[in-house]
């Protein structure tokens, strides 16, 4: 008997590596030296990774400073701990690490789209008059795709004399990064390998270094394959933003003929994200269906769908405790097809009913 091919739809977790990054990786792995050695195998090592280094800021259109981190988590945590900053907002929707590593922040309320009023904003920091506030606020957020109106936010936070920090984590490598002074991406959601990331920012001296590695900013042994890898996935074609606007478009309105809700449906959104409520239906049930479907989705953010939390992103948008337990979310890669969106359209008609 054949079996059907399973349906990857949760990119937003973690994409499959690019074949071109495997490639890059492995060859990396055949010349490895440490780049703090001072012979001639590190010093090679070492041009490679400044190399990439270059390569990554060219490919991402950033002007600043690069520091090589771990992961998003980790840019996170060193941009939101060791800035010159003396006080901190994060709006309600940031993924759980930016809450972690700011669990005092003044909070930021948002719409009920889920993105931060540019008034709201005003207030805040008016009303705290710190003398440099860092404020963080995502790019697009990792559960709903709603984009953040950075273009009117960022003026804001500048004029108020602060830092504005931008956890681009989704949406580096699909679309520009935004004008903001800090910003935090990870490899393994634009088709790099997972366990590498970057903390992009305009001015070292916004940060107290704490020696090591990485210009003396962040200790460690960098690792090299995996640099050399997230170089290869940035530098890959990234031109199927408008195909994946396509394919949302049409399973929103799929969804919604069949007795659905998306979520923040009139907001802008990255087009490889969306979340869907099927009323009645717990996510947890509907996660059990759509593997046994052979269907992979989330509920939620990845790093919390393995908990019986309510969403904190729904909640912030007003969402009451049961219908944001109604919620899945499905996100789109590359070779995501029209075929795929049917299939995924047609398990969920069977689950609703």
């Amino acid at each position: 008997m054949t079996q059907t091919k399973r349906l990857y739809l949760d990119h937003a977790a973690t994409t499959p590596v690019l074949p071109v990054v495997r490639k890059a990786m492995a060859e990396a792995l055949q010349n490895w030296a440490n780049p703090s050695s001072p012979h001639a195998d590190g010093r090679a090592a070492r041009a490679a990774l400044e190399s990439a280094r270059e390569r990554i800021k060219t490919a991402l259109g950033w002007r600043g400073e690069v520091l090589f981190t771990s992961g998003a988590s980790e840019a996170i945590l060193i941009a939101l701990s060791r800035t010159t900053a003396d006080a901190a907002f994060v709006s309600g929707t940031e993924h759980d690490a930016v809450h972690r590593a700011v669990p005092k922040a003044y909070f930021l309320p948002v719409e009920a789209d889920g993105r931060v009023s540019p008034d709201a904003l005003t207030g805040r920091l008016a009303a705290l008059a710190a003398a440099r506030p860092l404020v963080a606020i995502q790019a697009v957020n990792n559960e709903t795709g709603v984009q953040q109106p950075l273009d009117r936010l960022v003026p804001i936070i500048r004029k108020a004399g602060g830092l504005a920090f931008v956890d681009c984590a989704q949406s580096a490598g699909k679309i520009d990064l935004p004008d903001a002074d800090i910003i935090a991406i990870s490899a393994h959601k634009f088709g790099g390998p997972p366990g590498i990331g970057a903390l992009l920012i305009t001015d070292l001296g916004m940060l107290s270094a704490t020696g090591g590695q990485e210009r003396g900013y962040r200790a460690g042994t960098e690792n090299l394959p995996a640099i050399l890898g997230m170089a290869a996935a940035l530098e890959a074609n990234r031109g199927w933003m408008s195909r994946a606007a396509d394919l949302r478009a049409h399973l929103d309105s799929a969804i919604e003929a069949a007795g659905g809700i998306v979520v923040a449906r009139d907001a802008a959104r990255l087009p490889t994200i969306a979340s869907y409520h099927m009323p009645g239906v717990a996510a947890n049930t509907q996660l059990i269906q759509f593997d046994l479907a052979g269907i992979s989705v989330s509920a939620g953010s990845a790093c919390s769908s393995g908990s019986l939390r309510p969403s904190h992103v729904l909640s912030a948008m007003g969402w009451d405790e049961k219908a944001a337990s109604e919620v899945v979310r499905a996100s789109f890669g590359p070779d995501t097809s029209r075929a795929d969106v049917y299939r995924f359209i047609d398990a969920w008609k069977r689950i609703r009913k």
